[in-house]
């Protein structure tokens, strides 16, 4: 799905949504730590770990156990993306560390698989950019929970400052400003890319170190229409 829709969209459920946030699902043990945004590291082959998974290991079925819900899985269609088919879990309502959050979590699946479950789609709709997307068979279902996690957006529904944000995740090496006004701080050694609107609120991604290039390809191209 295009991240320009997710920021739009997601922003606007976050503000939308704030009369809600006492409305908490069971909370999930962070005691050891692990499930804090902030608390990150890489394997030993240079893997992500973040929110007790590892990128591109841990199977969607690991994931839907911890956050006690199976997720909506949606398939999205665009000839003009990179990669053109992608699969996602969308997650509204987790609660980790005494916060709501929401989590779309995209899966490491093949082009050529996704193609077919394309063909056997139940339903197919548009979004405003061109993108389809697509409700998938209760089968392609099952056999998604499988497949590893190559990508996780996460939204907390909280506004948090500048200075909250530097004193847990650092001072960032680098950091762009994209046309939504949304200043994205980018910690590429982390695999992060944490995004910012002007009101505090958050979304911060994570993919591989070695896969950052999926951070920083819309980025580049929505820069680049700005300078049109």
């Amino acid at each position: 799905m295009d991240r320009r829709i997710i920021f739009t969209v997601l922003f606007a459920a976050i503000v939308g949504g704030a009369g809600f946030w006492m409305l908490l699902p069971d909370e999930i043990d962070d005691s050891n730590g692990a499930r804090l945004p902030w608390s990150t590291s890489l394997d030993a082959q240079g893997r992500l770990q973040v929110f007790g998974f590892t990128i591109g290991v841990t199977p969607l079925a690991e994931v839907q156990e911890a956050f006690g819900e199976p997720g909506k899985l949606t398939l999205f269609a665009n000839e003009e993306a990179e990669p053109p088919l992608t699969v996602e879990a969308f997650f509204d309502q987790v609660y980790l560390d005494r916060l709501r959050a929401a989590f779309v979590v995209t899966l490491d699946a093949e082009q050529e698989e996704l193609a077919r479950m394309y063909e056997r789609g139940l339903r197919i709709s548009r979004l405003g950019n061109g993108t389809r997307k697509v409700t998938l068979a209760p089968a392609d279902k099952e056999s998604l929970r499988q497949m590893p996690i190559a990508h996780i957006t996460y939204l907390p529904m909280a506004q948090l400052s500048i200075e909250l944000l530097e004193s847990r995740f650092g001072v960032p090496p680098n950091w762009v400003t994209d046309s939504k006004g949304v200043t994205h701080w980018l910690y590429p050694d982390k695999g992060m890319d944490l995004g910012r609107d002007a009101h505090g609120n958050i979304v911060i991604q994570y993919v591989n170190p070695s896969d950052y290039e999926r951070v920083l390809a819309p980025l580049r191209a929505d820069l680049a229409k700005t300078d049109e």
